[in-house]
């Protein structure tokens, strides 16, 4: 049974650690960094990829730091992500967050994260993610290609429209909340 709590923090206002140069940071700095391109994110590493490198172009507030994990990298950290394959590394940042009461996700080992990063499905502000507790990223992948190849691109001009409904609607949030489903009924259809 899946009793992961969803939900969707404001990246732009964390600064984030992510722990490893190579493929697995890369693609974790990637995808943080495209869902919230203003994100305060440090990454540390002893070697880093050059696409990470070339990231920091494009994002200012990616820093990098040429070394090993320390626990001292943790400082004024809010969330931090593992995408080493150095599973020693992966334990002892575990083991340190957990001293610090930090949020932490070690890529590929469920048994040390906090959270799990989802497979996310953007249409515009639509953004769906995608949870299989941990059990099967792959599919999770696959089935996130599924639902941006099916969802239209005109979702956004929908959102669009129901937000300029909503602004107008009167009376009190009971009276909204049943017009807006009214209004949102054709959905199901």
């Amino acid at each position: 049974m899946n009793t992961l709590f969803p939900i969707f923090v404001k990246a732009e206002q964390l600064h984030t650690l992510i722990v490893g140069g190579g493929y697995v940071g890369l693609e974790k700095a990637s995808a943080l960094l495209a869902n919230a391109p203003q994100a305060r994110v440090t990454l540390v590493a002893p070697e880093i990829r050059d696409e990470i490198v070339e990231l920091t172009q494009q994002h200012p507030n990616l820093s990098l730091i040429h070394e090993p994990y320390h626990e001292s990298h943790l400082q004024d950290k809010d969330l931090v992500i593992v995408g080493t394959n150095v599973k020693a590394v992966g334990q002892q940042v575990q083991q340190d967050c957990k001293a610090r009461r930090l949020l932490v996700n070690v890529a590929d080992t469920p048994d040390l994260c906090d959270f799990y990063l989802g497979s996310v499905v953007k249409k515009g502000d639509l953004k769906i993610a995608i949870s299989t507790n941990g059990k099967s990223p792959t599919f999770a992948k696959r089935f996130r290609e599924v639902l941006e190849e099916i969802l239209p691109d005109s979702l956004q001009e929908t959102l669009d429209n129901l937000q300029a409904i909503r602004n107008k609607l009167k009376g009190d949030f009971q009276e909204k909340l049943e017009r807006l489903n009214e209004i949102t009924k054709v959905i199901k259809s």
